[in-house]
């Protein structure tokens, strides 16, 4: 499965099941994780076999069950946090996809536990994204469309096309899309509306778009 194929086989999943990530696995995400890390200045993280922080009222009440693995998504605080974690966690949720694996960001229904990952001074955790092998495969949901979150006063190349129809199909926060892609020449300016975790749906989006259009982080302006 290449990226393109994750991003559309990929939707939220909110039970797992028992079955153990492999080892190799857990391995090639590590890696994964070590290259995000050092590309982004981000301090994420693979915790693994640690059921506690999905075992609240909390989780039951946004109907996540089973979940024992998660990457928790750290950074250094400043205004570009929220975006850079958006980013660079939706990289590793495509990657698990490849990988066999099921996700789903979480922003506020799991219990923080200190002890399953590291945070330094000056850091913040910003979301848990849980992994495994989900009971289903989970669902599309009704989204916008194309005409909803663009903004263009010109002919639309393909390129453009086909990075927002890959946008449309991210995660975003209670499934809110609230973002603006506007085409100017060959480059795109990409904006966060007013919403719950707006700036890290931003980020998502954003990878998304690269992978539809086939450009890379140049496009933004």
């Amino acid at each position: 499965m290449n990226l393109s194929e994750a991003v559309s086989a990929r939707h939220s999943v909110r039970q797992y099941s028992e079955k153990p990530i492999p080892e190799e696995i857990i391995e090639t995400l590590r890696e994964e994780i070590d290259g995000v890390n050092r590309e982004s200045g981000l301090h994420i993280q693979l915790v693994i076999d640690e059921p506690k922080a999905f075992d609240s009222t909390m989780a039951r009440y946004g109907k996540i069950s089973g979940v024992r693995n998660y990457l928790a998504v750290i950074g250094k605080k400043g205004k570009e946090l929220d975006e850079l974690c958006g980013y660079y966690g939706e990289k590793l949720v495509l990657k698990a996809q490849t990988l066999g694996l099921n996700s789903c960001w979480v922003g506020l229904t799991y219990k923080k536990i200190p002890s399953a990952f590291s945070l330094a001074k000056g850091e913040k955790l910003i979301a848990v994204i849980a992994l495994g092998y989900g009971l289903n495969e989970g669902k599309p949901h009704k989204g916008k469309n194309f005409d909803d979150v663009v903004d263009v006063v010109e002919e639309i190349p393909e390129w453009f096309r086909r990075g927002v129809e890959s946008a449309l199909l991210a995660p975003t926060a209670v499934n809110q899309q609230k973002f603006c892609f506007v085409l100017k020449g060959d480059r795109v300016e990409a904006k966060a509306g007013r919403g719950f975790y707006s700036k890290v749906d931003l980020g998502i989006v954003k990878y998304h778009f690269e992978i539809g259009a086939n450009k890379g982080r140049e496009i933004w302006l």
